[in-house]
């Protein structure tokens, strides 16, 4: 006897597949249209993560007007960055160190590749080789090799305020709004810089299930805003051949898995708020992984209004802090052991 559940699925499936059809369909006549207009292929470059031996870069390829930049627009209105040319599957060479390699976008026109690269600790940039065009530079985060603390940190009312429990005022912010429009999360950019200069050149990295589109203003806030510079691992919007949405719980799961890969040594502390899935993709983490959590800080996300309450609790011997601002969450960790205590500056003790 047939299943009745089938049908639907099967429908649903093969809407899925016109949907998806039909856009790589639009995106093939756009791009040749363009390409007659003389748009060419460019590069965005962002920032990744190196450790040990290897280098993770990350890319984009999208076809712009000959002799522009399209990394240079800044504050435009969130819908316009949504509004690109991507080149699917596109090649292009990558330099790190003096290695050269060549790399291929995925079916979003997104570029992710490890290079086999000896860096020094500290701050460098991989080079992306479009034909025909400059070097486009992509931040390059090193680790020390011998990192054995780092920070993995959301974004979405995290760093920044989005509201995100509020589907219609977190879409007017994400859509209309652009980096110098947000507001920061209160005493945030003095924890994660706290957590940071713990270890030197510890790693920091950004995870989020926002559009690789946004990385621009990304970055752009956390530098005008006082935030470690770090990596950024982000998402593509929009329709797969599996899916109408991608997974925004396994990009997070799937990106702390492949953290823990490639920083085997590193034991995170996992910062994110409860307005959607951070508890529990962090708790799992910790459970999976409990040598390779210090800690989950959790910034509590309450109605306005409301004073957010302090919590304290346990996943193991993981300790889980909860606080509605970063200075709050500093105060537990600290009570946790896991933030050391603010030096006093030299003299304060005479001047008492």
């Amino acid at each position: 006897m047939p299943d009745p559940s089938a049908a639907p699925a099967s429908w649903s499936l093969r809407v899925l597949a016109l949907a998806y059809r039909t856009k790589t369909r639009l995106l093939r006549v756009l791009s040749e249209r363009a390409r007659a207009r003389g748009w060419t292929t460019a590069a965005l470059g962002y920032p990744g993560y190196a450790a040990g031996s290897r280098a993770r870069v990350r890319g984009r390829l999208l076809l712009a007007p000959a002799g522009t930049d399209p990394g240079a627009r800044s504050d435009v209105p969130g819908f316009r960055r949504l509004l690109t040319l991507e080149q699917p599957h596109g090649e292009i060479d990558v330099t790190v160190g003096g290695v050269r390699v060549r790399a291929r976008a995925d079916e979003a026109g997104l570029v992710d590749v490890v290079v086999p690269a000896l860096l020094p600790p500290g701050r460098t940039v991989a080079l992306l080789h479009p034909e025909g065009r400059p070097p486009t530079p992509a931040p390059l985060h090193v680790a020390a090799p011998d990192a054995t603390a780092g920070v993995v940190c959301d974004i979405d009312d995290t760093v920044w305020i989005t509201g995100i429990r509020h589907p219609l005022r977190a879409a007017w912010r994400t859509f209309a709004g652009n980096g110098s429009t947000r507001r920061p999360v209160a005493g945030m950019a003095a924890l994660l810089t706290r957590l940071a200069e713990e270890r030197p050149h510890a790693p920091v990295v950004y995870v989020s299930n926002g559009p690789w589109n946004l990385a621009g203003p990304i970055t752009h806030f956390l530098e005008r805003h006082g935030f470690p510079a770090g990596a950024l691992l982000l998402t593509d919007w929009g329709i797969s051949p599996r899916a109408w949405f991608r997974s925004g719980r396994a990009h997070k799961r799937g990106a702390l898995e492949r953290l823990a890969a490639d920083l085997p040594g590193v034991r995170w502390v996992l910062v994110g708020d409860d307005g959607e899935h951070d508890p529990a993709i962090y708790r799992d983490f910790a459970r999976s992984h409990p040598d390779r959590v210090a800690a989950i800080a959790l910034r509590t996300v309450a109605p306005l209004g409301t004073q957010p309450p302090e919590a304290e609790e346990r996943v193991g011997a993981v300790p889980v802090v909860r606080a509605g601002d970063g200075r709050a969450l500093a105060g537990l960790l600290g009570r946790a052991g896991v933030l050391a205590a603010r030096r006093a500056p030299a003299g304060s003790a005479a001047r008492a």
